[in-house]
């Protein structure tokens, strides 16, 4: 798939941060999703077929990429966003079953968790065509908000799919890569492989130890566009994982900051001091639009719906005293749980 980054990224080296590799790890890496993706396996005791595992690796990502790609003309998504109004589509079972976890966040979210941004994500100039980045008319904006809403430009009967309005256009790619991150989980447990790490452009989906016997150690970065740096080291285990953060895609325009992370409501990049969000779940998709539902609305909704949903979820906010600003964290009960396990 071409292209499915998106926002910030945890930060490592090798996708692995203090955390040494042993002698009986794998290392398989590559390009993908306009990215590069990693996994770490330690090897069963009745050994493993590299080459196989590479191919089916290779194979499970041309299939995520041709589902779930918004660069890819051909892709599943393409061919839902040039539906016409009122069109059934049938959905493929992985289509299906990331629309539906979508819906849930979007509903549990005060809805601004919402795949049909993409008018407004190419308005701002942070989509798939990647034009000039620029402050757009308000008439422009309220224009392209006519056709997003994901509760109501989008209608799932069954396994089909039916759009409301012609220019209504969904972006995977605060999903889709977690999405791909388990698919990939679930290519390597196939081989009989219990104990690995899978990272995607940042999102991560951990399984049992590495080869010293110790959860996996995931660093998380600091969200300073200046510098890159560690926050914390978190030893993660049979978790999903996803960072998003402000601090990476962004333009200035006459002394302004824009982000790429827009309100569903207003169809303007946010303005709240929250800088970036982590989130751990049960898998990498759902940690992935977590990540983003929760950078949208903020820290201090944030950790209202966060707790609400029994997420672990660590807040990273600008704060500026004396004149300087720093970083503050906040984290859930549930995040403060996995910390100090």
């Amino acid at each position: 798939m071409t292209h499915l980054s998106r926002r910030s990224f945890i930060f490592m080296s090798l996708a692995l941060a203090a955390c040494k590799r042993g002698a009986a790890d794998l290392l398989i890496s590559g390009q993908t999703m306009g990215t590069t993706y990693t996994v770490v396996a330690v090897e069963p005791q009745g050994g493993l077929n590299k080459n196989d595992l590479q191919t089916a690796i290779d194979a499970a990502l041309q299939d995520v990429d041709r589902k779930m790609s918004n660069w890819n003309p051909s892709s599943e998504i393409s061919r839902i966003n040039a539906l016409k109004a009122n069109t059934p589509f049938s959905l493929s079972t992985d289509m299906l079953a990331l629309l539906q976890a979508a819906q849930a966040v979007h509903e549990t979210s005060d809805k601004q968790f919402d795949l049909t941004l993409g008018p407004l994500i190419d308005l701002w100039g942070f989509g798939a065509q990647k034009p000039t980045r620029r402050v757009p008319d308000d008439s422009a904006v309220t224009t392209e908000m006519k056709t997003v809403g994901q509760s109501d430009a989008l209608t799932l009967e069954g396994t089909t799919l039916i759009k409301s309005h012609d220019g209504t256009q969904m972006y995977l790619s605060a999903i889709g890569k977690g999405f791909g991150v388990d698919r990939l989980g679930d290519t390597i447990r196939s081989f009989g492989v219990t104990d690995f790490m899978v990272e995607i452009g940042g999102d991560i989906i951990a399984s049992g130890k590495n080869a010293e016997g110790m959860p996996w150690q995931i660093a998380i970065e600091t969200p300073d566009a200046l510098q890159r740096s560690f926050l914390k080291v978190l030893g993660v285990s049979d978790r999903g994982m996803a960072t998003s953060g402000d601090y990476r895609n962004y333009f200035e325009q006459d002394g302004t900051r824009y982000s790429h992370i827009l309100n569903a409501t207003t169809g303007r990049p946010v303005t709240h001091a929250t800088a970036s969000v982590t989130v751990l779940t049960e898998n990498a998709m759902l940690a992935d639009a977590w990540a983003t539902a929760l950078l949208v609305v903020g820290r201090e909704r944030g950790m209202e719906i966060a707790e609400r949903q029994n997420l672990a979820a660590l807040f990273i906010d600008r704060e500026v005293t004396s004149g300087k600003m720093r970083f503050k964290t906040y984290a859930t009960d549930q995040f403060d749980s996995i910390q100090h396990s």
